[in-house]
Formats: structure tokens, C-alpha cells, sequence
């Protein structure tokens, strides 16, 4: 019983993920200071992004040099569906802007770092040999453009990058 009791005390604070709503209520749009809205947040490896926008905004996953830049020339992921959640799969930083013209330059951009948690992961990794891929992140669903690494969506599907 104790034993029991102790496994579930370490794996439960290990599968807890987090889903952010990005800018909250305001969603993703004009006039948010999404700086301020990650401060205080620590982004960990199985939490989710979730961006809300109206049919004018769309989301682009870059690089960091087109983030600084606001470039769209050369997106990782392209997201048009209104409704785009990213999982966020490996430690590092993360960029996204808003794909509209002139948007990212307005504040419409985010940067995320993804901070390796070993407490939070390395139960995932002994559960099953599958919790883990070494593949890169892929995005699906009804998106306009996707990543390099996938061009094809499903219709109907949803746009999680998993």
C-alpha cells in the first residue's frame, strides 16, 4: 500500500501539463504585450499553447532570427484556423508571430522557452518506449501551410502540433 501511495505521490505532479490560453481573455490579436504575458510563466516540456484569433491573424512559427525581424518569408509552421494549439515537445525557445502584414511590428509576436523538467518528463519517458519520439514536431489539421517536415492535412481534423 505504501508503495502505492509513493508512486502515485512521484508520477501524478509528473503528467500534470498546462494549457495557456495565449493573452488570455484578449487572445491573439493587436494590443496585447504577450513580454508581459510570459513573465512568471515557466513553459515545460507537455504543456500546450492555445491561440484564439479572428480570421484577420494567423500564426507563424519561426525562427529566431525572423522573429527579431518580423519576417514571414520563411515560416517553420503556418497556422490559419482560428483556433491552434502547439504542443510544446522539446526544451529550448520558441518563436511566433502573426502572419498579417505589419502585425508582428504592431506587438504580435511571442517567444516561449520551454525549460527541461526532469521531474515532469522522465516518467513519461519509462511509461511506454513510444512517450518519447525523436521525430520532429509536425503540425495537422486545416492549415494553409504547414512545417517543412509536413505539407499534407487531414480535412476535418484539428490543428494540434503534437
Amino acid at each position: 500500500m505504501l508503495m502505492a501511495v509513493l508512486l502515485v505521490a512521484v508520477v501524478l505532479p509528473a503528467s500534470t501539463a498546462t494549457d495557456y490560453t495565449v493573452g488570455e481573455s484578449s487572445g491573439w490579436t493587436i494590443g496585447v504585450d504577450y513580454s508581459a504575458w510570459t513573465e512568471g510563466k515557466t513553459f515545460h516540456i507537455g504543456d500546450t499553447l492555445s491561440f484564439q484569433y479572428n480570421p484577420v491573424h494567423s500564426v507563424m512559427e519561426v525562427s529566431a532570427a525572423d522573429h527579431g525581424a518580423c519576417s514571414t518569408s520563411n515560416p517553420l509552421g503556418w497556422y490559419t484556423d482560428q483556433s491552434t494549439t502547439i504542443q510544446l515537445t522539446d526544451p529550448g525557445t520558441r518563436f511566433f508571430i502573426c502572419g498579417t502584414s505589419g502585425h508582428c511590428g504592431f506587438g504580435m509576436k511571442l517567444a516561449v522557452t520551454v525549460v527541461s523538467d526532469s521531474r515532469r518528463s522522465a516518467p513519461r519517458a519509462t511509461s511506454t518506449s513510444t512517450a518519447m519520439s525523436a521525430k520532429p514536431s509536425k503540425p495537422t489539421g486545416n492549415d494553409v501551410a504547414t512545417s517543412a517536415a509536413d505539407t499534407t492535412a487531414a480535412p476535418g481534423s484539428s490543428s494540434k502540433l503534437t
